[in-house]
């Protein structure tokens, strides 16, 4: 397998523990609650590795703007500042305000979009490199001082270094995190 079927399936891979393993166990209710009166929320989680996916995506890579602005107003997030859910400290009155059901129609619009762009990605244009801090500046609207561990975290890297890092990796991680708050809410299905 080359490096652009591996992204492809793991991309699936992804997606599939995320709707599988989360979304379809843990019922819309439980979303904003904190498993053991702390942490992260399942909402928290969710903003965020959509966000930093699309960002990531969209934004850097294609030089779009991110899906979130045409889905901030269902999600009840239509004031909040640009790099909302950016940072791994969830800010629990914002993400309080997010329907499940909203979050999930972006999630599946991330995943759908990444989807389409993957399969037809060349293999050659995996090691461009984008113009990064100008997007997340003029695109995203992003002020780098206000960012500055995103700007440093994501200059100077190739278009398949997002896909597998934003992406994949970032992804995994927080789909685990959000399966672990599923297993303390009594939820697993083992």
């Amino acid at each position: 397998m080359d490096l652009h079927g591996w992204m492809n399936a793991d991309l699936g891979t992804l997606r599939a523990d995320l709707f599988g393993s989360v979304i379809a166990l843990v019922p819309g209710a439980l979303w904003h609650e904190q498993a053991d009166g702390g942490g992260s929320t399942i909402t928290g989680l969710l903003l965020h590795l959509a966000r930093h996916h699309d960002l990531a995506i969209n934004t850097v890579i294609r030089n779009h703007p991110t899906l979130f602005t045409t889905h901030c107003d269902a999600l009840g997030l239509a004031d909040a500042p640009s790099g909302v859910a950016l940072a791994e400290k969830e800010d629990l009155e914002l993400t309080a305000k997010v329907a499940p059901e909203a979050l999930t129609d972006y999630l599946t619009s991330v995943f759908d979009t990444t989807a389409a762009w993957l399969d037809r990605l060349g293999s050659l244009a995996l090691d461009i490199e984008p113009h990064t801090d100008y997007r997340l500046t003029h695109q995203a609207g992003l002020d780098p001082s206000a960012f500055p561990w995103l700007y440093a975290g994501w200059r100077g890297r190739p278009v398949w270094w997002f896909v597998q890092w934003p992406v994949l990796g970032h992804g995994h991680a927080h789909v685990g995190e959000a399966i672990s708050i599923r297993n303390r809410f009594g939820l697993s299905p083992f």
